[in-house]
């Protein structure tokens, strides 16, 4: 935020919040890259979200010394702090980076406020993990991407798909790229989920136990209900991004990696709400993308589907969720941890050698490249803000009343649309700042 209170007040409502409190003399500003470390030093790291994605993130880093512990649920907090007795517990992410001697921060938020402590923390020269999906607007993707470009950061985002341990997503982009079914120009994803409904309330009191201030962050204030709280705000555009955010950096991620893509230059999104509830997000939706021709790659057509929509003929696949590359000599599906090809009459598969080696898992690879300073981990930002771009891209034309986007990538901007800037770059609550 763009006012900082004084080590006093932080004190004091410290103590107010019964927040654990280092000891004097312990706090100081970290303002740059904590020298590499050896294999066998434990990393320094912060963690600012403990629950849900959170404590599946704490364990996947549990083995280093968890210096801070941060999250604006005390119970939540609290319960984190049994298994780290010895960290720091804070409800307020700015106090996180008063600790000196931090190597890294991983950051597990609701959607919304990711972007500021990630910011944060790369002008501090941290490492970073975030999760899925980096941000919650363009604006925020193309700001987090030039951060980490220009610190030269290590950082990771939390699609852990792509790390996953049977190396799936892997053996899948060497089939694609050893042009095992032929010139692609159409691939089909969808993702069988929804929304969970909520509604708005007039008035409101939250739990004790939650700072909501803090967790509104720069979010514009409604009163407390828990239908957009714990991760129901999913499905809220103040908060998430709905089905497809959830999920793009997950799925998208395959089509993105195997084909080399970049920004789409076209966008048209239809869905429908389908439910009740007051929430915006819909239930069902269908995204295409166009992406222009690069190298000898040909143009790529890419739609998504949620909600239960799905490409014709999806059925007969058996699967709720899957990748659908459709080339010139063959078709190949993939989900998770499953790959089948469908090779066209006349065409036959042959062995694809391994060419990208095994994952090491998703927050080890993350944890490595801190101790030796590579910033060039399989989902850095730069390549995350990209997939997180992608859905917010979608989300952008539904809307915009279902309006197809033609996309200036180079400027961000929608080309011919000037009602797009306000969800391009959204509008922060007062005393809230990038």
């Amino acid at each position: 935020m763009s006012t900082r209170p004084s080590r006093r007040q932080f004190l004091q409502a410290a103590v107010a919040a019964g927040t654990t409190l280092p000891m004097a003399g312990e706090w100081t500003a970290t303002t740059e890259a904590a020298e590499k470390k050896s294999a066998n030093e434990k990393l320094n790291l912060a963690v600012i979200g403990v629950a849900g994605r959170g404590g599946s993130n704490l364990a996947g880093v549990a083995k280093e010394n968890i210096a801070v512990l941060c999250d604006i649920d005390s119970q939540r907090l609290g319960a984190a702090a049994k298994k780290f007795p010895r960290a720091h517990t804070t409800n307020d992410y700015r106090r996180v980076f008063d600790v000196k001697n931090l190597d890294g921060v991983v950051v597990s938020t609701p959607d919304h406020m990711h972007a500021i402590p990630v910011a944060t923390a790369l002008r501090n020269g941290l490492a970073v993990y975030c999760e899925k999906p980096l941000t919650h607007s363009i604006h925020e993707c193309r700001t987090i991407a030039r951060l980490t470009a220009e610190r030269r950061a290590v950082t990771q985002m939390g699609n852990q798909i792509h790390n996953h341990p049977l190396n799936n997503y892997r053996r899948t982009v060497e089939l694609v790229q050893a042009g095992t079914i032929g010139e692609i120009r159409r691939v089909h994803v969808w993702q069988g989920g929804g929304v969970r409904v909520g509604q708005r309330v007039k008035n409101a009191t939250p739990p004790s136990h939650v700072n909501y201030d803090l967790w509104l962050g720069p979010a514009p204030h409604r009163p407390f209900h828990q239908s957009h709280f714990h991760f129901n705000w999913r499905y809220w555009w103040d908060f998430g991004g709905g089905q497809l955010a959830d999920f793009v950096c997950h799925y998208m991620d395959l089509p993105y990696w195997a084909l080399g893509l970049d920004y789409p230059t076209r966008i048209l999104a239809n869905g429908e709400k389908g439910h009740d509830g007051d929430n915006q997000c819909p239930m069902r939706m269908k995204v295409d993308y166009q992406f222009a021709a690069k190298g000898d790659r040909p143009a790529v057509h890419i739609t998504w589907y949620h909600g239960g929509w799905k490409p014709k003929g999806a059925e007969s696949y058996g699967k709720g969720s899957a990748v659908l590359f459709e080339g010139s000599d063959g078709r190949l599906l993939a989900d998770y941890t499953t790959r089948k090809l469908f090779m066209a009459a006349g065409n036959e598969a042959r062995p694809v050698k391994p060419t990208i080696r095994d994952s090491v898992g998703h927050h080890n690879e993350w944890l490595a490249a801190i101790r030796s300073g590579d910033p060039n981990t399989t989902c850095n930002f730069r390549y995350g803000a990209k997939l997180a771009e992608c859905g917010h891209l979608g989300n952008l034309s539904y809307r915009l009343g279902k309006k197809e986007i033609t996309w200036d990538a180079v400027a961000a901007k929608a080309v011919d649309c000037p009602e797009a800037a306000s969800i391009i770059k959204r509008p922060y609550r007062k005393g809230w700042t990038l």
